[in-house]
């Protein structure tokens, strides 16, 4: 068992469209097209929401290399 190849994907498109028909389809289609905008849309609101200050990284320590040597525990 395989992968299906075009024409397997030919023959199950064909039998979707017998099945459901075309309007159906395309009904389908339109409705899934309004969600995705919608989502996008309530993606771009929730960003422009947030305060400009919430987006700007954390204050950088300016200039300083702290070394630290790690120690390994032993078991005993």
């Amino acid at each position: 068992m395989g992968t299906f190849s075009i024409w397997h994907w030919l023959i199950v498109l064909v039998i979707v469209m017998l099945v459901f028909g075309t309007k159906k389809l395309r009904n389908v289609g339109q409705d899934l097209g309004g969600a995705v905008k919608g989502f996008k849309d309530g993606m771009k609101e929730a960003n422009a929401d947030k305060p400009a200050d919430a987006a700007q990284p954390t204050q950088q320590v300016g200039g300083q290399t702290i070394d630290v040597e790690v120690q390994e525990k032993t078991k005993s």
